[in-house]
């Protein structure tokens, strides 16, 4: 379904990059492409690990300037949890994530299913030298019945990333524009599918994941 129309490129400072399983790819509901074509400062990359972040971008890079979202949990003894926050190795907040997301260069988003997220966490050990964020997001998917989700506060690639950008950017309309060809995408897919079959859903940061092991490299690029 064509949703050219509801394309509007967003110069983010921010970059985002996209590191997609290879059956993600396959969903005809996936958002990363979307998420590539909506932000100008972006990038898709599927496979399931690469050497690093530098071999990513072919540029040397600071890993403590990239944030990842974060799959392991988040253990902040119940207080009360803003929408984006920095946690450590152990998923506890750090006191200085506002000083440290005000620095990133850029955010990388792990698509697939919760499974698939896992497996790329776990096989790419360069992760681990990366800020990792956490979202609390305070809105319900736009997928609603149309693909199903672990979670309900699980959100798409393209949510979280649009999510995460308009915060740190701080313009609530990043997000605003970054989902409207989803929306359409989904108001023509009920048009032709009332009633669609469920499938599973990216879940959001903030569950358990534990250290990632590098392995082959797989580096197609979306």
């Amino acid at each position: 379904m064509c949703i050219c129309e509801a394309v509007q490129p967003i110069n983010n400072g921010v970059f985002l990059l996209i590191l997609q399983h290879p059956q993600e790819k396959r969903e005809n509901l996936g958002t990363a492409q979307i998420a590539h074509l909506q932000f100008a400062n972006s990038m898709v990359k599927v496979g399931l690990s690469w050497p690093g972040l530098k071999r990513i971008l072919g540029r040397e890079v600071d890993p403590k300037r990239w944030g990842v979202l974060y799959l392991g949990p988040v253990k902040d003894g119940g207080a009360p949890r803003p929408e984006v926050a920095v946690v450590d190795k152990d998923g506890q907040p750090l006191r200085d994530s506002a000083g440290i997301l005000e620095d990133l260069e850029g955010v990388i988003v792990l698509d697939g299913t919760w499974s698939q997220a896992k497996t790329l966490w776990w096989r790419n050990a360069w992760l681990l030298k990366c800020r990792r964020i956490v979202l609390n997001p305070q809105f319900r998917s736009l997928y609603g019945q149309a693909r199903k989700e672990p979670r309900r506060d699980s959100v798409s690639t393209l949510e979280a990333g649009a999510f995460l950008l308009s915060r740190l950017e701080g313009d609530q309309t990043i997000m605003d524009t970054a989902l409207k060809p989803f929306s359409l995408l989904l108001k023509k897919l009920r048009t032709r599918r009332p009633r669609p079959i469920p499938t599973s859903a990216t879940p959001p940061a903030g569950e358990g994941a534990g250290p990632a092991v590098s392995d082959n490299e797989g580096d197609d690029e979306a």
